[in-house]
């Protein structure tokens, strides 16, 4: 760890500093050589990655439900475990070999009766689909894996009705709520907000998009062809 982020490191993860330096340490060599990270980005795990994950806590209740989607190497949701032992925490990701990799690290970390990790897409957790869940929680975290419509249709779903979809996003927070609000909007979601996380710990703050899920939009119904033959007239007649 860079000796001027250790400050800010003990200010987010406490007593669990040494649980998330375990965690940097796989993600700077098995994360790299198996892909997940890049090189280049090894020697700035701690201000890119995990700080900027941690930071967003602020915006988590105590005790709740976290569903994080297309979690990856973890990010964020691992870095949430790791500093927030209270949360039960679901992983989402569809890669076989990124799973595998979470499945090894919650194991090796020893957060196996918090952390769990579900191989599917979303859509697949969100319905049950795979034979596993349905899937819901209080707060649905995602990092900056899509635009801010498509990734409402895929996380909303997945909130209960008043729970909330944390977006990590970049500069660009602003104009995505601008051009993308009328659509979550009809996906059951509130008016976006832009918040900054960590201000005064970490620099720059995490910039994060919360959507509140204030009504559950079901998907429209297909009508079945079920009732009439190939020519087009109903069976039995």
């Amino acid at each position: 760890m860079p000796p001027e982020l250790a400050e800010a490191a003990r200010t987010l993860f406490g007593e669990r500093l040494d649980l998330a330096a375990a965690y940097a340490e796989v993600l700077a060599t098995d994360g790299v050589v198996r892909g997940l990270i890049g090189p280049r980005e090894a020697p700035r795990i701690w201000e890119r990655h995990l700080l900027n994950c941690a930071a967003v806590a602020e915006r988590i209740p105590e005790g709740v439900s976290v569903l994080d989607v297309g979690s990856g190497a973890g990010l964020p949701g691992l870095v949430l475990a790791v500093a927030r032992p209270d949360l039960t925490v679901t992983l989402v990701e569809p890669l076989a070999r990124r799973t595998s990799f979470l499945i090894e690290v919650v194991e090796r970390l020893g957060l196996a009766k918090t952390v769990r990790v579900f191989r599917g897409r979303a859509e697949e957790a969100a319905t049950g689909s795979t034979g596993v869940g349905p899937f819901s929680a209080e707060i649905v975290t995602a990092r900056a894996v899509a635009p801010l419509d498509r990734l409402s249709a895929w996380c909303l779903p997945l909130a209960v009705r008043g729970g909330r979809l944390l977006a990590m996003k970049g500069s660009s927070a602003a104009d995505e709520i601008a051009e993308h609000a009328e659509a979550v909007a009809k996906l059951g979601g509130g008016e976006p907000t832009v918040h900054h996380c960590g201000v005064g710990v970490i620099e720059p703050p995490a910039t994060v998009v919360e959507i509140v899920r204030e009504r559950v939009v079901n998907p429209p119904r297909v009508k079945s062809a079920s009732k009439r033959t190939r020519g087009g007239r109903r069976r039995g007649r």
